[in-house]
């Protein structure tokens, strides 16, 4: 079977980044060796895991499994590939749509087996589930918004409930422009008139979570 290995570094590691990738290419190599496989390509990135986002090789290593480059992609460690449920739940049902493979080895999800596949099923109920419980947090966000109409805030000239739904977008996934866009559509008020910007969402999240 041909597989890849994706493999990360965050950007505070990069310093040490030899040594992390060391340990990763050491994990990989030995169950590609024990399964017999092939590994045709290896892909690398120095980023955040909190997010799928920004992380180039990543994505080449996706595509290429969607074109039927490689059979499964291998990585050591579930945090190097995501430390988002959300995010890891995407990738499997990716997989799954597109008929690859997903080996995570430090957690013994193995979509090559059939108990791999229960593991990511099981997870993946569970994202589904969280991603229900944030539907529900962002409509009650968004009511308590419009309910309370707004309010211009000391750090950033809106109410702290729309600072609230702002998060809550932003931790499921949406990117700068998906939040801004969703809160024009909305009606949340800017608090100045006109449309949201990416811009301006991201300042208010950066703000809202700065030190005092």
């Amino acid at each position: 079977m041909r597989v890849f290995a994706y493999m990360r570094v965050s950007t505070e590691e990069q310093g040490d980044s030899r040594a992390g990738l060391e340990a990763q290419e050491a994990a990989v190599m030995v169950e590609v060796e024990r399964r017999g496989w092939t590994l045709t390509e290896t892909f690398t990135d120095v980023a955040s895991g909190k997010s799928l986002r920004k992380r180039d090789r990543l994505g080449d290593a996706l595509r290429g499994m969607a074109a039927g480059d490689a059979d499964a992609l291998v990585v050591a460690k579930l945090d190097r590939l995501s430390r988002s449920v959300l995010d890891f739940a995407r990738i499997m049902e990716t997989a799954a749509d597109e008929g690859w493979s997903l080996v995570v080895i430090d957690l013994g999800v193995d979509t090559t087996t059939p108990n791999g596949e229960l593991v990511a099923n099981i997870m993946i109920s569970m994202a589904q589930w969280e991603r229900r419980i944030i539907g529900e947090r962002t409509k009650s966000a968004l009511a308590a918004v419009k309910a309370r109409g707004t309010h211009v805030g000391r750090k950033s000239g809106v109410d702290v409930e729309t600072i609230r739904l702002i998060r809550i977008l932003r931790d499921s996934g949406r990117s700068w422009q998906q939040i801004a866009d969703a809160l024009t559509s909305n009606g949340v008020d800017t608090g100045q008139g006109g449309r949201w910007h990416a811009a301006t969402v991201r300042k208010i999240h950066m703000r809202a979570d700065a030190p005092e």
